[in-house]
């Protein structure tokens, strides 16, 4: 083959490699444009009707969660549209738990702006999971109830013959007993009647199945409840809440104490101090033997049932990793082993 022959072969594999190159970009660019054009799309409003829906966001509800209820009530075109938007707005951690106001014709740029700045339904009053007595007060105090008749209607006395405090002991106050839910609120509602409709909940979930689980577990209902108060806190996932509850049971029936951090910063939240598992309550588990004194929050129907039918096991161990995965051991090792891997940010390492 000549030099010549040689050369312009040479300028045609250079030709092809160069349209091949620019094919390359130009699928590249294509694709990305398509891509942002539909994300763009899939943040604009599901559709024209103004017809607006009361959503709920529960406490401790991951993006995904959020997202993926938003889709299900159809107020977005897409969860993953919806998730990359937030992701973008670096968002993700302003999301506030509560009960709003949302419509289909609402963009996904409106509807975060909402739920960031918690514009919560004004003619609802939600008391969410995992709420402390103390926290449901200033929920109440703050949908425009007088400080005076909040205080006046959560006195215990006023519902002693609710069959949902049967087995609470005198003189304890209604910690742990107001179920979580959204309650209207008119001009003629009184705190009274939506602690009685949230105590009404209550009851019904606290079925004859719970109570006899409760029962068959060495428990009277009074420490069911207290002990699911503690699975809510200690376990934000409802996937998780069976096996927290297996530890905590086993550890109960084996004289081990529970050592739970939450029960311990509750004493100290009480007591006006800050959280720690060094300050000396009734309620620190570290400290003393069995359960708490009282709940520590109100419960939710997963917790309930996890108390009265925990997974199988014999883990005595549990920790939230800094991913969000809770992991079990059997041992102090492995539960120390599994601290120093998994648990550095939130574990305080």
């Amino acid at each position: 083959m000549s030099k010549y022959s040689r050369l312009v072969k040479k300028n045609s594999w250079r030709k092809i490699a160069g349209i091949v190159i620019a094919l390359v970009l130009l699928l590249v660019a294509t694709t990305v444009f398509i891509a942002h054009r539909v994300y763009d799309v899939n943040l604009q409003p599901v559709a024209a009707n103004q017809k607006t829906m009361t959503i709920t966001i529960p406490r401790g509800y991951s993006l995904k969660q959020i997202a993926s209820l938003f889709k299900d009530r159809g107020i977005i075109r897409s969860d993953w549209a919806f998730s990359q938007y937030v992701r973008n707005q670096q968002a993700d951690n302003d999301i506030q738990a509560g009960t709003y106001d949302l419509s289909p014709s609402q963009s996904v740029p409106e509807i975060v702006s909402i739920i960031t700045e918690g514009k919560i339904k004004t003619d609802l009053i939600t008391i969410l999971p995992g709420q402390r007595l103390d926290q449901i007060r200033k929920t109440f105090i703050n949908s425009g109830f007088s400080a005076a008749s909040v205080d006046a209607a959560l006195n215990p006395d006023l519902y002693k013959d609710h069959p949902a405090l049967v087995d609470k002991p005198a003189g304890a106050s209604l910690e742990g007993y107001l179920y979580p839910d959204s309650f209207q609120k008119t001009a003629d509602t009184t705190p009274q009647i939506i602690i009685q409709q949230s105590l009404d909940l209550m009851q019904k979930q606290l079925t004859p199945d719970i109570r006899n689980a409760f029962v068959a577990q060495g428990l009277s209902v009074h420490q069911g409840v207290t002990l699911a108060s503690m699975v809510e806190q200690e376990a934000n996932k409802p996937a998780d809440r069976n096996q927290v509850a297996q530890v905590f049971l086993t550890r109960l029936h084996s004289g081990i104490r529970l050592e739970s951090d939450v029960t311990a910063f509750y004493g100290a939240t009480l007591a006006g101090q800050p959280k720690s598992v060094n300050y000396d309550s009734l309620y620190n588990t570290y400290l003393h033997d069995g359960l708490p004194t009282g709940p520590i929050s109100n419960v939710s129907a997963s917790s309930l049932q996890a108390v009265a039918h925990p997974a199988s096991g014999s883990y005595l161990y549990f920790i939230a990793g800094d991913n969000g995965t809770v992991y079990y051991s059997q041992t102090l090792q492995e539960h120390d082993a599994q601290i120093t891997q998994y648990c550095h940010t939130a574990c305080g390492q």
